[in-house]
């Protein structure tokens, strides 16, 4: 669990980022800015550690950047090794950016980088380094009294409430292995991959909550996608599926895979073809799923709101199915009607 509670502000460097293919040119500052006012302090915490405030999803830098000089992994590890090198490193860390932004659609904006101290993460306080781009503007409008009447003023700056891209850093002193807590407001269009991928090159980390995410991501697939092809099943028996998985994430602690399938599939061929499909899924996706696990609670909150329980019939009616499977029963009438046929216990 990430806290920034008591997090302190050390250093900050502000920095211009533009579209290097639009031949928008990036501006440095000359020098770092560590003296703020308590109240200027608060905005900027709101600015730059909202995103993170419940965060559960940790990364790591990729192993082809362990030992790569001037990745930008490796100029985290001077500024960790050397604080008061902040700005210098930042100014590099700039230029790299800079050489990421290519995209055509790609918009420039102010990169933020700073050096904070007092995060805690589990049972470690750590130093972090954070690294923050601020895409979106928007116009303000400031009135201000001057000569014994109020003039206007309109602006244009970010909202305190909507930074683009953010990523920490967190030194825990293991290994120099460092954690990393990344957000990124943007689709999942082209010229907006290149902050992760490109820039920081990050890959998640093998824990118990992308074991809880990438299971239900498989289990999801598997029954939207793949059950009607080896198996005759219904909308409804999907949903019912669907629902039966949820509920044993939501219902247990700890993952079996064993367990899971038996409580869930219950048909051995069926079981067999899930199998399958999951030794599939993470062969196309370079994933490895544990089949034991801690079951991470923010996962499942997160992953069971694509979990879909609505049966669509024509467009009159939506049937919302969160009972068991055995509840409803779908047949056809002699003149060629379908129906579903649904059964309860007490109406309310």
């Amino acid at each position: 669990m990430l806290s920034l509670e008591n997090i302190t502000l050390e250093k900050l460097s502000v920095h211009f980022i533009g579209n290097k293919t639009r031949e928008e040119n990036f501006v440095l500052s000359k020098k770092a800015q560590s003296r703020f006012s308590e109240e200027e302090e608060q905005v900027l915490w709101r600015f730059f550690l909202s995103p993170f405030k419940n965060t559960s999803e940790f990364h790591r830098f990729s192993a082809e950047e362990e030992n790569r000089p001037g990745s930008f992994r490796s100029l985290a590890a001077e500024i960790f090794s050397d604080p008061s090198s902040l700005h210098k490193i930042s100014r590099k860390i700039a230029a790299l950016l800079y050489e990421h932004s290519t995209h055509e659609k790609t918009d420039g904006g102010e990169l933020y980088v700073a050096y904070l101290s007092g995060c805690i993460l589990g049972d470690k306080v750590a130093d972090a380094v954070g690294i923050f781009k601020s895409e979106t503007k928007d116009l303000f409008i400031q009135a201000y009294h001057a000569d014994e009447d109020y003039n206007l003023r309109f602006e244009s700056g970010a909202l305190v409430n909507k930074l683009d891209k953010a990523c920490l850093i967190v030194n825990t002193g293991n290994d120099e292995e460092y954690t990393v807590c990344v957000t990124d407001s943007a689709s999942k269009a082209p010229e907006d991959q290149y902050w992760k991928d490109s820039f920081l090159k990050i890959t998640t980390c093998a824990d118990d909550y992308h074991n809880t995410r990438n299971f239900m991501n498989v289990c999801k697939n598997f029954v939207t996608d793949k059950l009607a092809e080896d198996f005759e099943v219904t909308k409804s028996d999907k949903i019912g599926f669907l629902n039966k998985s949820v509920e044993y994430f939501k219902q247990n602690e700890k993952f079996s895979e064993a367990e899971f399938t038996r409580e869930v599939f219950e048909d051995k061929n069926m079981i067999r073809s899930f199998r399958e499909y999951k030794d599939a899924y993470q062969e196309e996706n370079n994933l490895e799923i544990e089949e034991d696990f801690e079951i991470s609670a923010p996962a499942v909150k997160k992953q069971a709101k694509v979990f879909k329980s609505v049966l669509k019939l024509d467009k009159n009616f939506h049937i919302y199915i969160h009972g068991p499977q055995d509840y409803i029963e779908k047949g056809t009438e002699n003149d060629g009607r379908k129906f579903y046929k649904i059964y309860y216990s007490e109406e309310s």
